[in-house]
């Protein structure tokens, strides 16, 4: 018998509870999830409605920017224009999609004759290929069917039989061509050179009345467009020019090597940019702001933000100064080279600062190359030369400094012989018994030797062994290093040369070549450094050619002040007051003393302090890549007026002359440029 299960109906009831109870917790977690929604709605709609809208507007804007803008100006100290900018009127063209090649000569046919285009440089193969494209069907009768089969099965292609129709067309068929059909078969190869789909330029430096043309239709002529550009023009023709840099093309565009530096700055491909010196270093001032468009229902443009011309610059330069230095630079080149012994020379190098600022006032260097005088400026911070003498001023400090030598000390000036090595005399051997500023006056290198032989510790004695001292060594180059000489001068141009110093000091006797300025070459610039410093009475000063940069206007006039370049001291001679004094009285007997070595070269009524220097120097004279042949390098450094300087100058004359020629003849080049452009400077400035 089935036992009947009397618990049935209790299980059925506890079922229902079950369900009832997954039902609550569902509708809880419903409720939880439509008050979290409801919250995050509430969020987006209501909170941060104004942010979200914000990064909409972000995402669905579309940026256009216009084409490049013109750089800044670049004006001399006295505000007058040494770079600017000349707008070009361009017509481009750029084929659409779909335009078919009837399309393009159809617009070839009706746009020559509204440009002055010279169509006597189409080539005879330009003339074919527009054939070919003006008449197809008759072109193709020149192929006969078994040539065009041979397409067919890949014994020929398609571009060797379109070779065989060019080939084909006849002198008669060209010749029946009139003026109308040379023109556009002209603007027809101008508009299919390069990439299919590059932009062309058809014509730079449109007239007004062909730009007005393209301009007011380009709607109705299918890829013609007009472009305003823009180049730099020099209105003091090629004087700084080298200095002033170069500026990139639309079509070159960014460097290659510096371009992922340019793009994370925000700049396009196409952008133009300097490329060297003045327009490379002041970059982000000269740069232009290119206009802002916003597209607008996929079409439209709706400009955002106006184009901006680069920001104007003024240099501490003097033009007028700039072209006269210039100009006496390849008169006295020129000359010198007509003398006798400058087989080896080919170029001399002017610098002119400010000592207060050091700011550059001029500097130039002409080379003569053949029977043509070229610039060389850059030369001036790149290129080290062997100074000779007129470094003696810091070897001097040296020896006041440790004592070596006492203001005022007397030494005879008397060949040198240390044991191992040849006599080292001064140029005019046994000057006598003479002090320190005689020294300098006359150049004496037996002064600086027995006071660098004290230097190293010893005293010296004929044929005695002179001991090798690194600190001697360290003690002159730290004082040549505090001038300038051997380090960067900071000035704000790329590619600086540091000179070239010794990589060893491994010789005791270098160190009596090093006291006057035998061992180690330095730029002219760092010369320029070295004497302004000496002017200024000890502060090295930053050399530099920026002086002010100015906001851009809408017109002619310069900007409000956005920048002024300060005098900057990298650092002070570490010596006495009455050490320098005395430096700079031995500079200004080197020119008014009886017998100074510096005599003419400033004219007295400059009342200027200087000291010459000649060195020994060599070069390559058989282009062999071994230097062989000796020369003399002639150097002049100076200030004036002594007592209050407002210029300092360097000339540099590397390979003037050579002791190897049966001719006992120095030129005077340096001198005679020395003195013309410390004349053309006071004439300019004090007259």
């Amino acid at each position: 018998m089935k036992r009947l299960n009397l618990n049935k109906k209790e299980k059925i009831v506890n079922y229902n509870q079950i369900i009832s109870k997954r039902f609550l917790v569902f509708l809880v977690v419903l409720l939880i999830l439509f008050g979290v929604v409801g919250i995050k709605l509430y969020s987006v709609m209501i909170v941060k409605n104004s942010d979200y809208k914000k990064q909409l507007k972000e995402l669905s804007y579309t940026k256009v920017e216009g084409t490049s803008t013109p750089r800044g100006r670049i004006y001399d100290r006295n505000y007058k224009i040494i770079v600017d900018n000349k707008a070009i009127k361009s017509i481009t063209y750029e084929k659409e999609k779909n335009v078919s090649t009837s399309d393009m000569i159809e617009l070839a046919y009706e746009v020559s004759p509204h440009l002055e285009l010279s169509y006597t440089k189409l080539t005879d193969r330009a003339k074919r290929e527009f054939y070919l494209a003006k008449y197809p069907e008759l072109c193709n009768k020149k192929v006969t069917k078994k040539e065009k089969e041979k397409v067919t099965t890949g014994e020929i292609s398609t571009t060797d039989l379109e070779e065989l129709k060019i080939e084909r067309i006849t002198e008669e068929e060209l010749n029946k061509f009139m003026e109308k059909d040379l023109k556009a078969a002209y603007l027809y190869y101008l508009m299919n050179r390069g990439y299919t789909y590059d932009e062309k330029i058809i014509k730079e430096e449109a007239t007004d009345q062909e730009y007005a043309y393209i301009a007011e239709h380009n709607s109705e002529l299918a890829g013609f467009n007009t472009k305003l550009d823009w180049e730099r023009v020099y209105p003091y023709g090629d004087t700084f020019k080298s200095i002033l840099g170069t500026v990139s093309t639309t079509t070159q565009g960014l460097p290659a090597e510096e371009k992922s530096e340019y793009l994370k700055k925000g700049y396009a491909l196409n952008d133009r940019v300097g490329l060297s010196y003045i327009e490379k270093e002041y970059e982000e001032y000269l740069h232009g702001e290119k206009a802002e468009y916003q597209v607008v229902n996929s079409h439209e443009l709706k400009l955002v933000k106006e184009g901006k011309r680069g920001n104007d610059i003024v240099l501490s330069i003097d033009i007028e100064l700039q072209q006269e230095v210039e100009r006496i630079l390849t008169e006295q080149v020129l000359k010198a080279k007509k003398e006798p012994n400058t087989e080896y020379y080919d170029h001399s190098s002017v610098v002119i600062q400010d000592p207060d600022t050091g700011e550059i006032l001029a500097m130039a260097s002409k080379q003569i190359v053949g029977d043509k005088v070229v610039d060389n400026t850059i030369s001036i911070f790149t290129l080290p030369i062997t100074p000779g003498s007129v470094v003696k001023g810091a070897s001097m400090l040296v020896g006041y400094n440790t004592g070596a030598v006492k203001i005022g000390e007397y030494m005879v000036d008397e060949c040198v012989k240390i044991a191992g090595a040849p006599e080292k005399c001064s140029s005019v051997n046994n000057l006598g018994t003479i002090n320190d500023i005689t020294a300098l006056a006359k150049s004496s290198n037996v002064y600086q030797f027995k006071a660098a032989i004290r230097v190293n510790g010893q005293e010296y004695s004929r044929g005695m062994k002179l001991n090798f001292n690194q600190k001697a060594f360290d003690t002159y180059r730290d004082m040549y290093h505090s001038f300038g000489l051997g380090v960067e001068t900071g000035i704000d141009l790329p590619g600086e040369d540091d000179g070239y110093g010794a990589k060893q000091d491994t010789s005791s006797g270098n160190l009596l070549d090093f006291v006057m300025g035998q061992y180690e070459s330095y730029t002219p610039l760092q010369l320029s450094q070295y004497v302004t410093t000496i002017a200024n009475n000890g502060s090295r000063l930053t050399p530099h050619l920026l002086k002010e940069v100015h906001a851009s206007t809408d017109d002619s006039s310069l900007g409000k002040t956005i920048l002024t370049v300060e005098r900057q001291v990298l650092n002070t001679i570490d010596t006495k007051p009455e050490y320098m004094a005395r430096v700079k009285e031995g500079f200004y007997a080197v020119m008014h003393s009886n017998g100074g070595y510096g005599r003419g070269y400033i004219d007295d009524k400059w009342d200027a302090a200087g000291k010459t220097g000649t060195s020994q120097s060599f070069v390559d004279n058989d282009n062999n890549g071994i230097i062989d042949t000796e020369t003399i390098t002639s150097s002049f450094v100076g200030y004036a007026p002594a007592n209050d300087p407002v210029m300092s100058i360097v000339v540099t004359s590397p390979n003037s002359s050579h002791p190897n020629s049966s001719i006992d003849y120095a030129s005077l080049v340096t001198l005679h440029i020395t003195k013309e452009v410390t004349n053309k400077f006071f004439e300019l400035y004090y007259s």
